[in-house]
């Protein structure tokens, strides 16, 4: 096993730890060397773990690699969410409860560096926290309420927090930690065939119209499920639900993660889930994932500060800019010059430490191929808007329009389509993908894994008709009752 600690500059590594191996997040991110290895480890110690920082991508791009990330994404999530950090923590409220009995205030806070606590009288249960959160360093805070304690927040601290008489039981620690831990934690399974479908109906891109969703409501009725349309204003009830089906625009740093997050934690079926958002809504990932797999994708640089100007030369003109998670044609920018170029990769810059560019593949059309269990379950072309190389035109001021979908039977698809879209979202998982793919000649190229994709009455279901809704509606059944079946 190869053990990599990743930290935001070598200067802030502390510890001297036999068998490891420093690396600055630049260089693991970056690097090529790292892209391939095998059975690696990695530590994420960076400074700070924001959204599309460095730390961010160093747990982001090591899940695609096949690497071991401590913290991983969801981790990294969890601990922006105030709902779901406590909602974990039940399962240990019988230890939380014994270990804090003695403690004489009605608030504390528990400092664990890799499970390791400075208090022999909580040691088990800073282990513990660290089981379940995932998280090296990390600092949590539980209130006294009615007599019950509670854990109340939950933040990761950063190398620099260690005080200095804290270092060499940090260092063994880290070091007894490299043995490995066994992180498990048993969900509780749902109890009511219900279904969650959440929608905001205001939005101006929605992945259903209203037409679907009243379809998919009624094929859920045809198979004994209770279905209800919920919104962002429902996040506190939506675990009184068996299952959550997101038809809203989904995003990382987002309500929908929350909420996809929040019912997975309790136990729910949810689609999509949120290791599916969090794969599908960063191109980052999805190019080093892609890459690793031997998947085609059109020609692509990862781009950051320091080689901006290697772009043209590699690419040429007219090349792609992606921002990593842009959705609905948002974020995608066409290059036709240099000073377009500086000036584009500026503005995205302030937002992400990485982004994408990307050879410019024109065609008439889009393939794609919506998956669903791992089965493919329709396919569409989707024609670029009017005068436009997108599928959609956004002008500002201006309402935003689009290309023409044409749905086809799965036989009249090419084969090799079908067969890359479902290498690349198995990928992913067994949730529900909309797979885009550009096709020149006999070669497939894939351009991005869809998270949420589009059903609209009219579109998609345009060969399937009910059936469609029918087949997304069984999905929630039978995993709804293997979950009932699970705890049977």
């Amino acid at each position: 096993m190869n053990i990599l600690f990743v930290v935001s500059h070598l200067r802030d590594w502390p510890f001297d730890i036999p068998g490891v191996k420093v690396v600055p997040a630049r260089l693991y991110l970056t690097d090529p060397a790292y892209i391939d290895c095998t059975a690696t480890k990695v530590f994420n110690l960076c400074q700070s773990y924001r959204y599309q920082s460095r730390g961010y991508y160093v747990s982001l791009l090591a899940e695609a690699r096949g690497h071991q990330p401590l913290p991983d994404i969801k981790a990294i999530e969890d601990l922006q969410s105030e709902s779901v950090i406590p909602m974990l923590a039940e399962s240990l409220d019988e230890l939380i409860q014994s270990a804090l009995s003695e403690v004489d205030s009605d608030a504390f806070e528990l400092t664990g560096y890799f499970g390791r606590t400075a208090d022999r009288y909580h040691e088990h249960l800073s282990e513990q926290l660290f089981n379940l959160l995932r998280v090296p360093l990390l600092q949590v805070r539980f209130e006294r309420d009615n007599g019950r304690w509670h854990l109340h927040s939950a933040h990761a601290l950063m190398l620099a927090d260690i005080p200095p008489g804290r270092l060499r039981m940090a260092a063994q620690a880290a070091a007894d930690c490299l043995k490995g831990h066994a992180l498990r934690v048993r969900e509780p399974a749902a109890q009511k065939p219900t279904l969650a479908i959440l929608r905001t109906p205001d939005c101006q891109s929605l992945p259903s119209n209203s037409a679907a969703i009243q379809k998919f409501q009624e094929a859920a009725e045809s198979l004994g499920i209770r279905s209800e349309v919920i919104t962002q204003a429902d996040a506190g009830r939506v675990t009184q639900f068996d299952a959550l089906f997101i038809r809203d625009t989904t995003n990382v740093n987002h309500y929908t993660y929350q909420m996809a997050r929040q019912a997975a934690v309790a136990g729910m079926v949810v689609i999509d889930d949120p290791d599916s958002i969090l794969k599908c809504n960063n191109k980052v990932y999805m190019t080093e994932l892609l890459s690793k797999n031997h998947i085609p994708i059109p020609k692509t640089m990862m781009v950051h500060r320091d080689n901006v100007h290697q772009v043209i030369p590699a690419l040429g003109l007219p090349c792609i800019l992606k921002q990593p998670d842009g959705a609905f044609s948002i974020g995608v920018e066409k290059i036709e010059s240099e000073e377009e170029l500086l000036a584009k990769v500026d503005a995205l810059f302030e937002t992400s430490e990485l982004i994408l560019a990307q050879e410019y593949l024109p065609t008439e059309f889009d393939w794609r191929i919506g998956v669903l269990d791992r089965r493919p379950l329709f396919v569409c072309k989707y024609f670029m808007a009017p005068g436009h190389w997108q599928i959609i035109k956004h002008e500002e001021n201006r309402q935003s329009s689009e290309g023409m979908a044409e749905a086809l039977a799965l036989s009249q698809a090419p084969d090799e389509v079908i067969d890359i879209a479902m290498r690349a979202a198995n990928l992913i998982g067994d949730g529900f993908y909309g797979v885009d793919l550009k096709q020149r000649g006999h070669q497939c190229y894939i351009i991005e894994i869809n998270d949420n994709p589009n059903v609209d009455a009219g579109n998609e279901d345009g060969v399937l008709k009910d059936a469609l809704y029918r087949e997304v509606m069984s999905v929630f059944r039978k995993r709804i009752e293997a979950r009932k079946g699970s705890i049977a």
